[in-house]
């Protein structure tokens, strides 16, 4: 099914009339290849070409379409009409290179094959005599030369006369490639399991996936069968689960392209790289795309995720979706890496974008929470929620499985995992504080438990944006109690070394009873040093919240109470800065953060 879906893309991406989008014809893949290098008819080389251009702070070469790479192993191997500087050169920056006679060799050896079909082009009988009898001194005077050794990064070649045009691309040996590959695709037939069930000829290897955070640089595989364990039935490697070349090719060329690390198809988040596409053309390739809505927001452009998700707010807005919008379907793929193969972390066919817009929505609705400071973000990315949780605020400490996890969640509707709560609530009591990321984590999860429930507690459903006087939860109540005794501590005792919150938050959120007693008597006592209207204000505060007898709080919270009691420690803190109109007498003044 997954194979199928990224098939029917290329065929359509395959004709799509905006080059920038048309994806390759079978055979040839758009390649960046830095550096080419410039021949006269004879062969005698002219210059090295370098044509990189700066982007940000990296320098980008142009690309290419190129023929297709061949699987890259431990033997030799090369490409056709273009490859590294130690195969297409024959030149390193290593002092011992044994094999580098050897790739020179089957580089060359690669080319002659095109002889039959374009012995009389002048462009591949210049390469063939540069190949044959290197000249290398006019490039090695290109001040390139040292890094391009250094990185071996890839070369082609070009005709002096074609700018811009490699020898590859030239018409009559672009026909030759073609022809080549279709006389050496003769493999066994067997019937393709995307294409259903023709009789063609099996691809034994397919290309590598590129693109997949955390996997290996050179590529890895969704099919492969590379130990003698996998085969069945004498069959070796892909003929196991035949899908033809043609098939092999399409997939492959489709989900390269949306893994691409400028792709608008592509969000990563933790572990899990998450790429999606549409059957149709569809508002998400235009003004926003799953990227902008859940991905981290580029430094260029900080408010897109803001924006994307007012956009897709408009978009869904009762009478103003039509029809066609509505039933376009979303085909949401989570791959995460797992050796030398890829795993799929979830798989989502075909969700109509009906379905799929609300579920987003619902999502921005879990986790908006009133914020500390102007400059947080509205909608923030799955990447900082999950940085929030984990140690240090490293993406490399994010719990395995946890982003691909959470993906999977938003997209079917489906409760929080539980990690993810204990992630949170253990940061919280680690550094006995509960950011405006946390607490948004915090919300979302506690609404999408109770609203999994089969009778869910229309009494605390949901938890809201702000303090909620209402909320009557024991947790939610402590939350707000402790949050009273330290602001009662800090405008008594003023900046201090060490408040109640630096020794006492863990041991509050998980046993109130055994804590709030001693917090209770250090209140009185900071109480006697505030203003008589200061003192009455709190205690009136603190006999709103807890009406019942300290020793009759909860002696010990789980671990989703103590979720509830950081909620609503982060909502009675937030309340305390929130600006009060001047009729408001009840409440407490800002007073700074």
């Amino acid at each position: 099914m997954i194979l199928h879906a990224l098939a029917d893309l290329y065929e359509r991406r395959s004709h799509d009339p905006d080059p920038a989008r048309r994806l390759p014809r079978p055979g040839w893949e758009d390649k960046v290849i830095p550096f080419v290098v410039e021949l006269r008819p004879d062969g005698s080389a002219v210059q090295l070409r370098d044509t990189r251009r700066q982007e940000g702070k990296k320098r980008v070469g142009a690309s290419f379409l190129v023929p297709q790479s061949v699987k890259k192993t431990s033997g030799v191997a090369a490409n056709l009409l273009w490859d590294s500087a130690e195969y297409a050169l024959g030149a390193s920056a290593k002092a011992e290179s044994p094999n580098l006679a050897k790739q020179a060799a089957a580089f060359r050896e690669r080319a002659e094959a095109l002889l039959p079909w374009a012995g009389s082009d002048v462009g591949l009988n210049a390469l063939l005599a540069f190949l044959r009898a290197p000249h290398l001194t006019p490039l090695q005077a290109a001040p390139h030369w040292a890094e391009m050794l250094e990185t071996n990064a890839q070369v082609a070649f070009e005709l002096q006369g074609d700018p811009g045009l490699l020898i590859c691309e030239r018409p009559a040996v672009a026909a030759a490639i073609d022809a080549l590959r279709t006389s050496q695709s003769a493999g066994e037939l067997a019937p393709c399991l995307i294409l259903q069930g023709q009789q063609l000829p099996a691809a034994r290897l397919h290309t590598s996936i590129k693109g997949v955070w955390g996997a290996q640089s050179s590529g890895a595989n969704v099919v492969s069968f590379n130990l003698d364990a996998f085969n069945s039935y004498g069959k070796t490697q892909g003929l196991n689960a035949p899908v033809s070349a043609q098939a092999a090719f399409a997939y492959t060329t489709a989900l390269n392209d949306l893994l691409k690390p400028d792709s608008r198809n592509r969000v990563q988040v933790g572990d899990a790289s998450t790429v999606f596409w549409a059957d149709r053309p569809h508002e998400f390739d235009g003004e926003y795309t799953l990227a902008d809505l859940l991905g981290e927001p580029k430094p260029d452009n900080p408010d897109r995720g803001r924006d994307a998700v007012r956009a897709l707010y408009r978009t869904v807005q009762a009478g103003q979706q039509p029809a066609a919008e509505g039933s376009t379907r979303f085909f949401i793929l989570g791959l995460a890496p797992n050796a030398a193969r890829i795993s799929v972390r979830f798989w989502l066919p075909g969700v109509p974008f009906a379905e799929l817009a609300p579920r987003l929505l619902q999502h921005f609705e879990d986790i908006r929470v009133a914020r500390r400071f102007d400059n947080e973000p509205e909608t923030p990315s799955l990447f900082r929620l999950l940085t929030s949780c984990a140690l240090q605020g490293k993406a490399d400490n994010i719990p395995p499985r946890l982003a691909g996890e959470w993906m999977r969640a938003i997209l079917e509707d489906l409760p929080l995992p539980a990690g993810l709560l204990n992630a949170a609530v253990q940061r919280c009591k680690a550094e006995q504080d509960v950011t405006y990321l946390r607490a948004c984590v915090l919300k979302a999860w506690l609404n999408r438990q109770m609203r999994s429930q089969p009778r869910p507690n229309l009494s605390t459903l949901p938890f809201k944006e702000t303090l909620d006087m209402s909320n009557d939860t024991p947790a939610y109540k402590c939350g707000r109690l402790f949050a009273t005794f330290e602001r009662i501590q800090g405008e008594a005792q003023g900046d201090i070394n060490t408040t109640i919150r630096d020794r006492y938050f863990g041991a509050a959120s998980t046993t109130p009873a055994n804590i709030f007693a001693s917090l209770q008597k250090l209140m009185f006592a900071h109480l006697r040093k505030l203003t008589k209207k200061r003192a009455e204000y709190f205690q009136k505060l603190v006999g709103e919240i807890v009406a019942l007898p300290m020793r009759e709080l909860p002696h010990r919270l789980t671990l989703p109470q103590q979720a509830e009691f950081a909620l609503g420690y982060y909502h009675q803190r937030q309340d305390f800065f929130t600006k009060k109109t001047d009729t408001d007498t009840t409440t407490d003044q800002p007073q700074g953060d």
